[in-house]
């Protein structure tokens, strides 16, 4: 087998994590020598860290238009529908083409990521080759994800219609998403929360393979710290920004800091929401977009710590990249976040409740001296195991592996 691969990539991805990790796994796999040829339809969102300049070569197909519903929201978000002409049948298509036009060429291996409509793609379908799938989520539909979504949006005059209308598209596409993962010989998770989660869902196995950050980009600049914490993410309710503000609220006034969020995507209603509810608890709030990777590490350095609280998240890639700034973290223990952050080793975990998440924020506002342990001990994991090398190596393996299975 020749150490350097010749890899065909696809993948469907809207803007966000997951685009951010597959940005790092191209860019490992192409300066450690592999041959990397990019497969996507024009849905893939390549305007957000584009993959263009850093692979051999990059192929995208058409996918048809059609009139009739369907819904545009990727199934990484957790919002109510927006609807735009792209056909999901269309979408089978041009998946289909794309896996054949693989199937032609000369191959070493392929590596999957998901379809930002239906999650599992249909691409897995039609491939031939050996294939890795990377799930880095299967279709979230736990209860609190529902519930706190619907209790904090305003209610519309057909709220009723509209969210039977919602499920229905949503079992529909759920449906296709266990049909298509059916088809995935090698399924690689990004923690080993996400691979219980692939169990649950799929009844199906899958290996870890964690993800990594660009420690070239997010890195220490010895800036002068600010009074303010910072949390990063998509603007919505399951990434649990109110329960930030509100134990922000149970900081004493006198030390309390500003509140920045960096939210490039999100719901504006939610937006407003958090606004008037900081305002009245007292909380100075920023919501910034907009924000480019320089100012995001700027960001990280000047801030006194990271706060992190969503639902659940699958992994989680913000507190990795505070702690490779040298910024502490305070982070709800739930999800994958348990796997990057070591309580009172490089961060602090509370439970969800919010006098616990205060209590932590305010023992790291008044002890500078735990703040740089922190900090030294994030620094030295991050470089020593979260580093993008490292993340390569391990998919690497992954990609080798799946090619020796097909001679079991």
């Amino acid at each position: 087998m020749s150490e350097k691969l010749k890899i065909a990539i696809f993948h469907n991805l809207p803007s966000g994590g997951a685009k951010r990790a597959l940005h790092g796994f191209v860019k490992y796999l192409s300066n450690t020598g592999h041959l990397v040829d990019l497969y996507v339809p024009e849905t893939a969102n390549e305007e957000f860290l584009p993959l263009k300049d850093m692979v051999n070569d990059m192929h995208v197909y058409p996918v048809g238009k059609s009139w009739f519903r369907s819904r545009v929201y990727s199934t990484f978000s957790y919002v109510p529908a927006i609807f735009k002409p792209i056909s999901i049948s269309k979408v089978d298509d041009t998946e289909k083409a794309i896996a054949q036009d693989i199937n032609q060429g000369d191959y070493d291996v392929v590596f999957s990521e998901q379809d930002q409509f239906v999650m599992a793609p249909y691409f897995l379908k039609y491939i031939e080759k050996p294939t890795v799938y990377y799930c880095q989520q299967p279709p979230r539909r736990e209860k609190i994800l529902e519930k706190i979504s619907e209790d904090k949006r305003k209610k519309r005059l057909l709220e009723p219609l509209i969210k039977r209308y919602i499920n229905h598209v949503i079992n529909k596409e759920m449906n296709l998403d266990l049909k298509n993962v059916q088809h995935a010989d090698y399924i690689i998770a990004n923690s080993y929360y996400s691979h219980e989660s692939v169990l649950r869902s799929y009844g199906l196995n899958s290996y870890v393979s964690y993800l990594g950050v660009d420690v070239d980009l997010f890195k220490p600049q010895n800036q002068q710290r600010e009074d303010f914490v910072l949390s990063v993410g998509t603007c919505i309710p399951p990434k649990g920004y109110d329960f930030i503000i509100n134990s922000l609220a149970r900081v004493p006034a006198d030390v309390r800091p500003k509140l920045m969020i960096v939210s490039n995507m999100g719901d504006e209603q939610w937006k407003d929401y958090l606004r008037e509810m900081a305002t009245g608890l007292g909380v100075e709030l920023e919501i910034l977009r907009g924000i480019d990777d320089e100012k995001l590490v700027s960001l990280y350095n000047r801030a006194k710590m990271v706060l992190y609280a969503p639902y659940l998240e699958p992994f989680g890639l913000v507190p990795l990249e505070a702690m490779a700034c040298g910024t502490p973290v305070v982070a709800v223990k739930e999800g994958g976040v348990r796997e990057t952050v070591i309580h009172n080793e490089n961060g602090f975990l509370t439970q969800r409740d919010e006098t616990l998440f205060a209590d932590a924020v305010v023992k790291l506002l008044s002890d500078e001296e735990m703040g740089t342990r922190l900090s030294e001990n994030a620094l030295e994991m991050v470089q020593r195991d979260w580093s993008l090398d490292s993340a390569g190596e391990r998919l690497v393996n992954h990609l080798k592996r799946s090619m020796e299975r097909i001679n079991e």
